[in-house]
């Protein structure tokens, strides 16, 4: 009985390293640190990337490089082709799905991806490169990312007025009630993301946590500065259905089965602003449309 169980161990030992042996061909050159390294211009391998799902913004536990004011922000490490600044942010963009679908809905618009994990920045980073060698045509040029935190640098990097369009796509949903100032979509952010937004500009937001779109849909129609855009209007808008199906986090939901609600805002036009004081600026009761987009 001990010699069979010797044998048995001594197979899956074997098997083991066999796999190890077959694995250690495939895996890409890594540098001292044990990380994996993907040369320039071939495409990421994902499993190689892999990091926590989300992390906690207002920590202080990294550094981030920032220019002082958007007018010292060289544009041209991201955009070699047209080095001007962003006017749609992906914030939060994960893996670059939905950044790299933008690309090629939105040819005349800027993508920038907006991510705080290092190793998925780099990813998508790669991803891109990537993308504009197998293309070769021009294609790609006209998306990027950047590894930085939204909620605290984005006056660092945006003028007012600049911004077509913000996605905020599953972005964590900081369930204890402590931690909601820790969310995306807040009072704060919000007339902060208005300032930058122009006028007529889209705000999008998708989860696929019930309670987190209730929160998106409470605080942004409690917000003077933005509308709620109804179905109709966003029929011809394809976006929404980007947002809906091309990022790694509604695809996975899609595969689970789960449920996807979104809404999108859009900045009111100055001239058509309320008059509002320190006291009216938030109003709890302003009216809701009862059209929440539900799949």
């Amino acid at each position: 009985f001990s010699l069979t169980l010797s044998k048995v161990a001594e197979v899956r030992l074997w098997n083991i390293s066999k796999g190890m042996s077959e694995e250690s061909k495939k895996r890409p050159l890594s540098n001292d640190e044990g990380t994996p390294i993907t040369a320039e211009g071939e495409m990421p391998q994902k499993r190689f990337y892999r990091a926590r799902a989300h992390c906690n913004p207002l920590s202080h536990n990294d550094t981030f490089e920032y220019p002082i004011n958007p007018d010292m922000m060289d544009w041209a490490i991201h955009y070699p082709v047209l080095p001007k600044p962003p006017t749609v942010l992906d914030v939060g963009c994960g893996f670059g799905g939905l950044s790299v679908k933008l690309s090629t809905l939105l040819p005349e618009e800027r993508i920038l991806g907006m991510e705080i994990r290092a190793k998925v920045t780099e990813y998508v980073r790669l991803r891109i490169v990537a993308l504009r060698k197998e293309k070769n045509d021009g294609s790609y040029q006209n998306v990027s990312v950047m590894r930085t935190n939204s909620m605290k640098y984005l006056p660092h990097y945006c003028k007012p007025a600049s911004l077509a369009k913000l996605f905020f796509c599953f972005p964590d949903p900081h369930f204890k009630r402590k931690n909601h100032g820790r969310r995306i979509v807040s009072e704060r952010l919000l007339t902060e993301y208005a300032y930058f937004l122009k006028e007529g500009g889209r705000l999008y937001c998708i989860t696929d946590v019930l309670e987190l779109h209730n929160w998106h849909v409470e605080k942004c129609n409690q917000h003077p500065l933005f509308r709620k855009l109804d179905d109709s209007e966003l029929d011809s808008d394809p976006c929404v259905e980007a947002m809906r199906t091309a990022t790694e986090e509604s695809q996975k939901v899609e595969r689970a089965g789960g449920p996807k609600y979104h809404a999108v805002y859009e900045r009111i036009p100055n001239d058509e602003l309320e008059t509002l004081d320190a006291e009216s600026f938030f109003v709890d009761d302003r009216e809701e449309t009862s059209n929440d987009s539900i799949d």
